[in-house]
């Protein structure tokens, strides 16, 4: 939607100021069959609730950033994707765009389970405006990207929940848009095809699109977007970097526990305890020459859970965050744990890191994200090296070389 009543900044691709939505809900209280028939006839019994669904959002999005929306179900995060894709009308307020915007929201509208995967390709294609001609053209496109080749011919209705969000986003692909909108649409994907997701979004991201990113997921969030905001109970209580949105929203979710004897005073821990972690060692605790550094962690399992995702990682002491993993990411499951199990698990790391002093963060999620035990600056250990760089990391690095005429 671009609403030209308001001129946008250059910088930026989107910018919210101050929009309100509300939602009229008519209410009555019906007793009896009788009463809900003949209630239609007496409108002057009915009562109307008003239903803040967003109250006084402002932000702007820069031209060519992956930009986070994130928030609780109910929040109203899906409402204001639906206002920046004009299918909503703002109570108050203005929002202004530069350039074409294609949103991602319910992909496979229009579809029809009736009909062949190729017949559906040229129909969702004539809704985005393509001729048959231009179909034509991306059709092998569209198939390789989605990896349904064998299942084209096959009637629409045979596919997988998965296979259509594919063949859906593929079509949505050969739109030509400056700004995307996306309302977590990868969540049916297979992790191999979220990556080919990604990788397009980051494509786009080189080409200065912009990219507009619904989303729980906070792997997710904090990966691929540049900055975000939160929104709960239908206002914006916080924005910025990803990491800072991401932890203020996991917050949300968490309870404060008691830190163990020996703890950091300064370090945060929060989750509902589900999963625990009881103990984290880095050794050695003081990393010279050695090539790998080993972090060991021992964990307790507090109430029976489908399964979890354990992860790490590093930051120095100016807070910048290095790199991490988890247990995803490594193809590593943790499934069906049992209260009262216990385990231990170790990250084997590359010595690529300078002279200084950092910090080690651990984590544990359930299969749905919610954290379990978020234990920020859980251990600190130091890294001593004779040889001292301005870089962040220092990995060993060889230098060979020939000298002479003929070299």
């Amino acid at each position: 939607m671009k609403n030209t009543d308001v001129q946008p900044d250059e910088e930026y691709a989107i910018e919210v100021k101050g929009v309100y939505k509300d939602f009229l809900l008519p209410q009555e209280k019906n007793n009896s069959i009788k009463s809900s028939t003949t209630s239609i006839f007496r409108k002057k019994n009915r009562t109307v609730e008003t239903q803040h669904a967003l109250k006084d959002i402002s932000f702007g999005i820069k031209k060519g950033e992956f930009f986070g929306i994130v928030g609780r179900n109910g929040s109203g995060k899906s409402t204001l994707l639906k206002i920046l894709a004009g299918i909503y009308q703002p109570t108050k307020g203005s929002i202004s765009t530069v350039g074409k915007l294609v949103p991602f929201i319910e992909l496979g509208v229009g579809f029809n389970p009736d009909l062949t995967g190729r017949e559906n390709v040229y129909l969702n294609g004539a809704m985005l405006g393509f001729s048959k001609k231009e179909v034509d053209a991306q059709y092998d496109h569209i198939v390789e990207f989605a990896e349904l080749e064998q299942f084209m011919d096959q009637k629409l209705k045979n596919y997988s929940s998965g296979m259509q969000v594919r063949l859906a986003f593929s079509v949505a692909t050969t739109a030509k848009a400056d700004i995307l909108l996306v309302d977590e649409v990868l969540a049916v994907g297979d992790a191999d095809f979220q990556r080919k997701c990604f990788a397009y979004f980051r494509s786009l991201k080189k080409q200065k699109k912009t990219v507009v990113f619904v989303s729980h997921d906070m792997n997710a969030v904090r990966e691929y977007c540049d900055r975000a905001v939160l929104i709960e109970d239908s206002e914006l209580v916080e924005q910025g970097t990803s990491a800072k949105v991401s932890q203020a929203y996991s917050r949300m979710f968490m309870k404060e526990q008691e830190h163990e004897e020996g703890d950091s005073k300064t370090s945060l821990r929060y989750g509902d305890g589900s999963i625990k972690y009881t103990s984290v060692k880095v050794t050695p605790s003081t990393v010279r020459n050695e090539e790998f550094i080993k972090i060991t962690a021992k964990l307790s399992v507090k109430k029976d859970i489908d399964g979890a995702i354990l992860g790490f990682s590093l930051k120095n002491t100016a807070d910048a965050l290095l790199f991490g993993s988890n247990s995803m990411m490594q193809d590593k499951k943790f499934e069906n744990l049992k209260k009262g199990d216990t385990f231990t698990i170790d990250w084997t790391i590359p010595n690529v890191l300078n002279d200084g002093d950092y910090l080690v963060n651990v984590t544990s999620e359930s299969l749905a994200a919610e954290p379990c035990d978020w234990w920020e600056e859980a251990i600190e250990f130091s890294v001593r090296k004779e040889t001292q760089t301005g870089f962040v990391i220092f990995p060993k690095i060889e230098l060979g070389s020939t000298y002479g005429k003929n070299s």
